[in-house]
């Protein structure tokens, strides 16, 4: 186990800024799940890591030794990537055992690595075949497998997941979840997912345009989102965001529609007419006998649950998840309990808090 620390990380293509300084610190046998669009930088924080990519400036520290003179070779870091990666005419057994090979191990260990591996992964039976024999989910755990024979101080996920359907997607999450557990190696996990990095990480970072806009476990990130790019990635159906303005006092505002809500944790500092957006989720939305009316738009049955989504009277668009079916008719009325309110500045979509 060993651990990872990132100083003021830094990486330029040309004059196009992909990582705006990257300061991170992650535990002996921690699992950092970094998560974003697409574009935001995180295969490319990870790139860095293993030695494929040169910072532009800052350091990358494993077990205390700076990286940046290292090959990647000699990083001691085993890197899992999305398109497996295998060698098509070799076997599983060959597959994996050729990094071992490649640093002149004894054939003895080897069988050894790749025995323990393969046990391991249910991939016992299925040495001796080629990659076009396996499956999507099986392929991957070949990858996997090539990475845990070398007995890395770190390892590095990209994305690892995203070939395969949802049902493997299911099953190789939790297979990745109990190895790393049971390996207790160091890890990188980058993702695009929101339902892999809430359940696969201890703590996630999440990045928005090259910037770590949060970093703190998944239920923190959840339920206190740093700020309005946060709290609408993560979340399905994404959080609701109303405009409103700050009332005199602080302790209530008013929505776009005239509807006054009052703040259950008291008043919040800010003049009087401060723009504010109220996010809210849609499984927290009420549904009523009478409240705010919401003339529904399209109503998207899940089984136990379904997702209705309409207008409210200012026109603004707002998603509910409820339990079981929606109500009849076309349209339904809703309570916003205070409660559950995220209350954020409609011009920086920071997050504020009693006395910000």
């Amino acid at each position: 186990m060993a651990s990872l620390v990132l100083e003021d990380l830094r990486k330029s293509f040309g004059p196009v800024a992909v990582l705006h300084g990257i300061d991170l610190c992650l535990a002996s046998g921690e699992m950092l799940v970094i998560v974003g669009a697409s574009g935001c930088g995180k295969s490319t924080l990870l790139r860095l890591v293993a030695g494929l990519e040169v910072p532009t400036a800052g350091r990358i520290l494993l077990d205390g030794r700076d990286l940046a003179p290292l090959d990647p070779a000699a990083r001691d870091i085993a890197m899992v990537f999305q398109n497996y990666a295998l060698y098509p005419h070799m076997s599983v057994f060959d597959n994996m055992a050729y990094g071992l090979r490649i640093r002149g191990m004894p054939k003895p260990e080897i069988r050894a690595r790749v025995g323990e591996a393969a046990a391991m992964l249910g991939l016992a039976e299925l040495l001796s075949r080629k990659p076009r024999q396996l499956s999507g989910g099986q392929r991957q755990r070949v990858a996997m497998g090539r990475a845990i024979v070398r007995q890395p101080k770190l390892f590095l996920f990209d994305e690892p997941l995203s070939n395969l359907d949802a049902k493997l997607r299911v099953q190789m999450r939790a297979e990745i979840k109990r190895l790393q557990r049971r390996m207790g190696v160091t890890s990188l996990y980058v993702t695009h997912d929101q339902v892999e990095a809430m359940t696969l990480g201890d703590r996630l970072l999440v990045l928005h345009e090259g910037k770590p806009v949060q970093l703190a476990t998944p239920m923190e990130v959840f339920e206190r989102p740093a700020d309005t790019y946060v709290g609408g990635f993560i979340g399905a159906p994404a959080m609701n965001f109303l405009p409103a303005t700050l009332l005199a006092g602080g302790g209530a505002v008013r929505l776009a529609w005239g509807e006054v809500l009052p703040f259950a944790d008291g008043a919040r500092a800010g003049a009087e007419g401060r723009k504010l957006s109220i996010g809210i989720r849609p499984e927290h939305v009420a549904v009523v006998a009478a409240g705010t009316a919401l003339q529904i738009d399209l109503i998207e049955p899940l089984g136990s649950e379904t997702v209705v989504i309409g207008r409210l009277p200012d026109g603004e668009l707002l998603s509910v998840k409820i339990a079981g079916p929606a109500p009849a008719g076309e349209q339904m009325h809703l309570h916003l309990a205070p409660e559950h309110l995220h209350v954020f500045d409609a011009g920086s979509g920071l997050r504020l808090d009693p006395a910000t």
